[in-house]
């Protein structure tokens, strides 16, 4: 491979990678997953220390879980509130980040035909994310508490490692921030030491190109909008 057909092949797979959420029940080999995981390992860390944990649910296992999440997402229980353990997003919302948020909620419910009064809908949709999507395989990513936010940014190296790994043989992916709500569940269902915290999911599998959710790819700001050249 020349160094432009490699140039050409490496930014097919970041342009071409966007979040599916509808995936083909067809399961996913184990030593591809193991083949993954191991390309997704050369990702950088800080003086080498490999933050990440990884969580393979398939099955019955994985079935499971997404019962018991989603038991919590239609019937909650109010006196034991499911939050997040950290803050994935801002407490308080502001421009540009607000208008983005809502455009990419408001396209991909459009795709699926639900309407801004549709609250059962859009309910359930969201409740997608528990079953990962239909994907054959779920995935859950822990941190060990004693890591700081340095690890943290050597993890989401880590996480975009595996998602382009996965594109580039024909699979596609969905990180989930929507399961850190269910923290404690997960927690349980994977007995997780307390030294453990959860990151994030993932669903990963073979998008099913017919759902018109899959459609969706977002926009981005061109360079001009975050890049500040200096001299």
């Amino acid at each position: 491979m020349t160094p432009t057909e490699l140039q050409q092949a490496v930014d097919q797979l970041i342009t071409e990678r966007h979040s599916v959420r509808a995936f083909l029940p067809d399961p996913v080999p184990a030593e591809l997953l193991q083949d993954l995981f191991r390309v997704a390992a050369r990702a950088p860390s800080g003086t080498n220390t490999q933050p990440w944990k990884v969580y393979v649910l398939t099955g019955e296992k994985k079935k499971q879980l997404s019962q018991k999440i989603l038991q919590a997402h239609d019937h909650p229980d109010p006196a034991a509130p499911h939050t997040e353990e950290y803050h994935y997003y801002p407490l308080q919302w502001t421009s540009p980040y607000l208008e983005r948020r809502r455009k990419v909620g408001w396209d991909l419910y459009a795709l699926l035909g639900l309407g801004r009064d549709n609250k059962a809908g859009m309910h359930a949709q969201h409740g997608r994310n528990y079953t990962f999507f239909d994907a054959p395989v779920g995935l859950m990513f822990t941190i060990d508490r004693i890591m700081e936010q340095g690890s943290w940014l050597d993890y989401g190296m880590f996480l975009q490692n595996l998602m382009l790994a996965a594109k580039a043989r024909g699979l596609d992916t969905c990180p989930q921030a929507a399961f850190t709500q269910y923290h404690r569940i997960i927690s349980e269902h994977l007995s997780l030491p307390d030294s453990e915290m959860l990151v994030c999911g993932m669903s990963l599998g073979y998008a099913d190109m017919s759902k018109p959710e899959n459609s969706l790819h977002t926009e981005r700001e061109p360079v001009s909008g975050f890049v500040h050249f200096l001299e």
